[in-house]
């Protein structure tokens, strides 16, 4: 049996630790401290947080709620900047349990509790020429979905999950719970929302190949 030469041996060390750390940083569960979280609400039975895998880009940022602004902006009337703070006092809340699917083969069942994203961009009297929304997120990560589907679906901004403030793997401060579209539109980390006349705008996944629209049920590799 042939010997790897030590250069080969030493490249492919790397390699492999390059990949743990990747496993990691990705698959890590968030803190083992769940006191409190729900494991079922409206007789649906809900998956622990830990089933949730982080997806970030980098690994998942840290939030300084001291300084956070969410951005509403784009072809709106009156472009907000709001504290953490500020959005949940100011807007209505709502829980519903929803499943996320990921494109990975996995799923997992919550209670989200959050503020409509529809009510932050009427707030900011979005203009009727909008066709889009544009969520950015704290890691450089954008997706986009209908102004219609956001509406209609009266899609939640989430700050609390299964009776937990949201953790940092899932998106801490907040996440977009894009119910009924596969998982990489469930923007984490939110920073900004834009509503945009952009309609075929194409987000951090779209770019590289995945549908745009994402909804369940069709392919998510293709236009």
């Amino acid at each position: 049996m042939a010997r790897l030469s030590p250069l080969l041996l030493a490249a492919l060390l790397v390699i492999a630790g390059v990949w743990i750390v990747d496993v990691y940083t990705h698959l890590a569960p968030p803190p083992a401290d769940r006191s409190g979280e729900l494991r079922e609400a409206n007789r649906t039975s809900l998956d622990s947080v830990a089933a949730f895998r982080e997806n970030s880009i980098h690994g998942p940022p840290a939030v300084d709620l001291a300084s956070y602004r969410l951005a509403i902006g784009g072809t709106v009337g009156r472009p907000q900047n709001y504290t953490y703070g500020e959005v949940l006092a100011r807007f209505p809340g709502e829980g519903r349990v929803v499943t996320l699917s990921c494109v990975e083969g996995w799923d997992a069942t919550a209670l989200f509790e959050g503020v409509r994203v529809i009510d932050l961009l009427e707030a900011s009297n979005v203009s009727p020429s909008a066709t889009t929304v544009i969520f950015s997120a704290l890691d450089g990560y954008t997706t986009s979905l209908p102004l219609d589907a956001v509406r209609d679906g009266r899609l939640l901004l989430a700050y609390r999950v299964n009776n937990l403030t949201l953790p940092r793997s899932l998106g801490s401060p907040f996440i977009l719970v894009a119910e009924g579209r596969w998982g990489y539109k469930w923007c984490r980390w939110v920073t900004g929302i834009d509503a945009s006349t952009e309609a075929d705008y194409r987000g951090y996944w779209e770019q590289r190949g995945y549908a745009n629209g994402g909804e369940l049920g069709r392919p998510s590799i293709g236009r």
